[in-house]
């Protein structure tokens, strides 16, 4: 059980140092790294000031890696994301200026509030982890991490993200308020200076690219991946959906189940690892009828009730015994 081990120790270092910022938010801090694990990107949708932006940071700092910023506002073009070709008078050619999309953590932050067009840009760097301009591929350097944030509060002046684009993102998240005894120790820490400039880097780039290697590895039983698939379905058949989750979805559901198994220190999933990443998974990923908005419903809650309705395998002792030797 070396690899689940080596990841299990290293994303709890991760998240200690990410939760000397971010207060009282395990759970959320514990998805986040699930997400870069994966190597996928993470949707923060939440109100102003709960330390969206913050998170970002800290995971930068915390990996050691180079982060970049990009406000979206409705004139910002796709250039300023992924880079423009500049014609050098000199050489006498052109030259590639490289944009802030070339970094290890993105925040794309309140991704919503530039164009379809500018939103579209990330598409084939948050899938391809690829930039092309002018005809010319540019490969992004690993780990690429896409923090995306959006207020769900604010609409004027806003682009909802199509289902495409939202489809993208391993999963969507929130933070929301600290408890009141969380965020006088949020007060504490902030007296004197802002704690995210003591976070050091616990682990490298490379270490990541290593973990996520390691997390391809963890065994799912058959039982486990039949479990999943009958939760994606389940989404696709609810009368109160219009809308249910793709088979991108079932990826994604067991990607993140391979990974919380990692975290858990176990090379093998079990249901409960994949209880615990559907909603996130799932909520973004299905779209509700106008009477379920109707009835106030929304997809967390249906993603509760398809939990408590899909009958949860029984892992035979042998299918856990046997993947030390799978992974």
């Amino acid at each position: 059980m070396t690899n689940a081990i080596s990841v299990k120790q290293r994303g709890h270092q991760i998240i200690d140092e990410v939760e000397r910022v971010i207060v009282g938010k395990r759970q959320t801090v514990e998805l986040a790294l699930i997400g870069l694990l994966c190597g996928g990107h993470i949707l923060l949708e939440d109100i102003p000031g709960v330390g969206k932006t913050m998170l970002a940071k800290s995971f930068a700092r915390a990996l050691g890696g180079h982060y970049r910023r990009v406000q979206f506002t409705p004139d910002l073009l796709p250039a300023d994301i992924t880079g423009v070709s500049i014609f050098n008078q000199k050489t006498g050619e052109f030259q590639f200026r490289r944009g802030p999309v070339f970094a290890n953590v993105l925040l794309a932050d309140e991704i919503n509030r530039a164009t379809p067009k500018t939103q579209s840009s990330l598409l084939e760097c948050m899938e391809e982890f690829q930039v092309t301009v002018d005809g010319v591929t540019y490969p992004l350097e690993p780990p690429f991490f896409v923090i995306a944030t959006e207020n769900p509060i604010e609409f004027h002046g806003t682009y909802p993200l199509p289902e495409a684009q939202l489809d993208r993102f391993l999963m969507r998240l929130s933070i929301g308020y600290p408890k009141p005894s969380e965020e006088v120790n949020i007060l504490t820490r902030q007296e004197r200076q802002h704690p995210i400039f003591g976070l050091k880097a616990v682990i490298s780039p490379e270490d990541v690219g290593q973990l996520q290697r390691q997390v391809r590895n963890v065994h799912i039983d058959e039982s486990v991946k039949q479990y999943l698939v009958h939760i994606v379905n389940a989404t696709r058949r609810s009368p109160a959906v219009s809308l249910g989750g793709s088979p991108r979805a079932s990826i994604a559901l067991m990607r993140t189940s391979q990974a919380k198994a990692a975290l858990e220190g176990r090379e093998y999933v079990l249901p409960d690892d994949v209880k615990y990443v559907a909603d996130s998974v799932l909520n973004h990923r299905i779209l509700l009828t106008a009477e379920s908005r109707a009835r106030q419903l929304n997809t967390s809650k249906i993603v509760e009730q398809i939990l408590s309705s899909v009958p949860v395998p029984v892992l035979e002792p042998a299918a856990s015994k046997s993947a030390g030797s799978t992974a």
